[in-house]
């Protein structure tokens, strides 16, 4: 048995080399060959059944050896168990995106409650910010000497990243409710449970400080590396130029190997109930040895959800350059844009929606990533099946609950 904790403890696994419950194709009975010394009362084909006992997970028996049809097919194992958006065993990237794709079709309602309430008000409070609160970036002159031109990128700098803050804690804030909410939602969908709003909320309320320390945690940490990597070259002046570019190329290069062994840290503390380094040490355990493929799905679906965001928010974008004349005359004469309110509204209708797309689909791979890490490693689908009810796999162990509850 394996002592790793929460969302659903993980089954007992075959030690290494033990071929218990494995069947073994009826000898010839009759009378050649070296197994002649079988009785020939042989059991038909596909009547062997799996031992049970100490240490024997309960479930379903094996493939029969017979050359009948079998469910999955002939001379294949029967199709993996489905009680909710995936089958209860290993997946393939296809399965773990079309889970979270499915995930959003089958509890619309609770996800798209979040999803729109929160991307709305990021929305609103992003637009004031940058009405009221924020500003006028600082007029370029084409004419300007060198040194001018110098401080003049200086000051635009400065603008920008002031204008950055604001807009990344408004996101930060957003991100951690959806993240929060929508893994308890997907983790029921994974045991084909319904779950609403109120339930969702009122079971990842306890973890939403755990959460913030996490997300507080990795840009900061980022952040740390990129000064390091950064700062040797700024220091030096003129000829450090080459080392600061080498010393961020470096640094971009750890802190993206890091995000990735630290990407299924959310899930693991929202379903496990973990604290914040335990979680980041429970997602380093889980993607260790599956770097590669943890990186691979990752970038498919950033890449999946900028086209999808794309695809929604050029059109928006369009429409406002078209109803706001004053920011697409600006913008072509090449000086900085005042766009004005229709602008502004409308660029967040188109944000609204594509984030009511992509936020569900990026969480549910997320989550469903971290799922199929734990069956590949830890049996987890038997603990699943278990808590669904499905037939064959025994009671539900006193305390365990797979929904993490």
């Amino acid at each position: 048995m394996n002592d790793t904790p929460g969302w659903a403890s993980p089954g007992s696994a075959p030690s290494e080399g033990q071929n218990s419950g494995v069947p073994h194709p009826a000898p010839p009975v009759d009378g050649s060959g070296p197994s002649s010394k079988w009785s020939k009362e042989q059991p038909p084909p596909g009547q062997w059944s799996a031992p049970t006992g100490p240490g024997r997970a309960p479930g379903p028996p094996p493939p029969s050896w017979g050359g009948g049809r079998q469910d999955g097919g002939w001379g294949r194992p029967p199709a993996a168990a489905k009680p909710g958006v995936i089958p209860l065993r290993p997946l393939g990237v296809g399965e773990i995106l079309d889970g979270a794709v499915s995930t959003l079709r089958a509890h619309w309602r609770p996800i798209l409650a979040v999803t729109i309430t929160v991307s709305v008000i990021s929305q609103i409070c992003s637009i004031l910010v940058e009405r009221y609160l924020l500003p006028a970036p600082p007029d370029v002159d084409p004419n300007a000497t060198p040194e001018e031109a110098l401080q003049q990128s200086v000051d635009s700098l400065q603008a920008s990243l002031l204008a950055m803050g604001p807009a990344l804690l408004i996101m930060l804030i957003g991100t951690l409710l959806t993240t929060a909410l929508l893994t308890v939602v997907i983790s029921r969908s994974v045991l084909g449970r319904p779950v609403t709003l109120a339930e969702a909320w009122r079971e990842a309320r306890p973890r939403l400080p755990h959460l913030l320390g996490l997300t507080l945690l990795l840009p900061l940490g980022s952040a740390v590396i990129m000064t390091v990597g950064v700062l040797p070259g700024l220091l030096i002046g003129g000829a450090g130029v080459l080392l600061s570019v080498l010393g961020g190329l470096a640094a971009i290069t750890v802190i993206i190997w890091l995000v990735i062994r630290f990407a299924l840290a959310s899930p693991a503390l929202v379903l496990e109930r973990q604290g914040v380094i335990a979680s980041l040490r429970r997602s380093a355990k889980l993607v260790q040895g599956a770097w590669w493929r943890t990186f691979g799905i990752t970038l498919l679906t950033v890449l999946l959800a900028f086209l999808v965001n794309m695809i929604i928010a050029v059109p928006f974008t369009i429409i406002a350059f078209a109803v706001d004349g004053v920011g697409l005359s600006d913008l072509f004469s090449g000086n900085s844009p005042d766009f004005g309110w229709a602008f502004l509204i409308i660029t967040g209708i188109g944000s609204v929606i594509a984030s009511s797309i992509t936020y569900p689909i990026s969480a549910g791979v997320t989550v469903l990533l971290y799922v199929d890490q734990r069956i590949r490693r830890e049996a987890l689908d038997l603990e699943l099946a278990r808590a669904a009810g499905l037939p064959g796999y025994g009671a539900e162990p006193p305390g365990n609950n797979a929904t993490g509850g």
